[in-house]
């Protein structure tokens, strides 16, 4: 939480923590925020975030207009969540890019994309993708067997679902559309090329393009395009086994061939992040494509599925951003350091929890990333930097320790 005592107190941290050379930013710097959409709710909140973004030096601001499969603007393919859907004049989005562009500064749409609904608060509106859509629900293989004896359009399979997910809050953050399901990578790239197409958008930011965990997804329909696709490379007695296995073991393909799996798995998703690309290129050609990637790239590849390392080597990325969220400065330096190592000539925007992290080691962390040859930072997020104590001057007082006194 951030506390600033006074002038003084910012003068000191500055003269102790950022050398001449990062006094102020060179213009090809990324200096961004992640904005919730918790800020998007009013005309008055978005007027004041920009301000702060501003004031305190501020680039660029990546504003979440997808939290849980909702929309933050106008979309004709999902319903607004209950935040504004009192205000249908009101259009978050657009009131974004009226300010933040006449203030000078970028705005990215970012974007949840799997994981669409709390597990805690349902979704109200009957047009939510996990009410007509819930064959496109991932499923953790613990509740392979439970949930295939349900209708899955039956409130008891959504309702088992979101059971085990808020008991499981630790590791799982709600309920994930599947990319393992070709309709439901299309809808998902559809929602984002109408927000490319409607917006003047700088760019398009994804969060969550990944499985909550190696665990994910053992949902019949998921189950059912693993053994399609793999049944042609099987001998005659491999299908065999697998068939008599299958009777016993709904997850039987998935528990013979884990290999294959996993590789299912990643394939499929990066088809995903292929459909996404292609959608946002077909609207806003000039729009950056970025991704919040998990900062290890084997760990992000063997235990969230997500090989952005192999999306990096592809160009489907135009930018990584790695969420570098550790309190240890030695591991923040070594994360970053890596990433920019397997980017290799993808630029690196460092997302740095500041919400967890004293003013002095934010300022230390942005320091140390502009050193290792980061192309930018993202502070996630101002939404908990303005938290109490702390308010919009706090965004505005940290910018100016961090990147100089002047915006540019």
């Amino acid at each position: 939480m951030l506390r600033f005592r006074s002038p003084m107190f910012l003068v000191c941290a500055m003269a102790m923590l950022i050398a001449g050379a990062y006094q102020a930013a060179a213009p090809e710097q990324t200096r961004a925020l992640w904005v919730t959409r918790t800020t998007l709710a009013s005309p008055e909140a978005i007027k004041q975030m920009v301000a702060a973004a501003q004031a305190g030096g501020f680039n660029t601001l990546l504003v979440q207009v997808r939290g849980r499969g909702d929309a933050y603007y106008n979309s004709t393919l999902e319903p607004r969540p209950n935040e504004i859907a009192a205000k249908p004049a009101f259009d978050p989005l657009a009131t974004v890019l009226e300010q933040a562009h006449g203030a000078g500064l970028k705005v990215h749409a970012w974007v949840a994309v799997n994981l669409i609904s709390s597990a805690v608060t349902m979704p109200a509106s009957r047009e939510h993708v996990i009410y007509r859509e819930p064959t496109w629900l991932m499923v953790p293989k613990e509740l392979t067997a439970q949930l295939r004896k349900l209708d899955v359009r039956s409130p008891a399979y959504i309702g088992t679902l979101a059971r085990w997910s808020r008991a499981h809050n630790g590791a799982v953050e709600g309920l994930y559309t599947s990319p393992l399901i070709p309709a439901a990578q299309d809808y998902t790239a559809a929602v984002i090329g109408e927000l490319a197409a409607k917006y003047a958008v700088d760019g398009v930011h994804l969060d969550y393009v990944r499985f909550p965990n190696d665990e994910f997804d053992y949902s019949p329909t998921a189950l059912e395009q693993f053994k399609t696709s793999i049944l042609p490379t099987l001998t005659n007695r491999e299908r065999k086994d697998a068939a008599a296995r299958e009777s016993i073991d709904p997850a039987a393909y998935p528990n013979l061939f884990p290999g294959r799996w996993s590789d299912f798995r990643r394939e499929q998703l990066t088809s995903l992040v292929v459909k996404i690309r292609a959608a946002v290129r077909a609207a806003r050609p000039s729009a950056l494509l970025s991704a919040a990637v998990v900062p290890d790239a084997q760990v992000a590849f063997d235990t969230r599925l997500q090989d952005w390392r192999g999306w990096a080597a592809h160009s489907l990325l135009d930018v990584i951003c790695p969420m570098a969220y550790s309190t240890e400065t030695d591991t923040f330096q070594r994360q970053i350091a890596s990433a920019r190592a397997v980017a290799g000539s993808r630029p690196v925007w460092a997302g740095i929890g500041a919400y967890q992290l004293p003013l002095q080691q934010t300022v230390a962390h942005i320091a140390a990333a502009r050193k290792l040859g980061a192309d930018g930072i993202i502070l996630f997020s101002y939404d908990a930097l303005t938290a109490p104590p702390n308010t919009s001057i706090s965004v505005s007082e940290l910018g100016r320790a961090a990147f100089g006194t002047g915006s540019e």
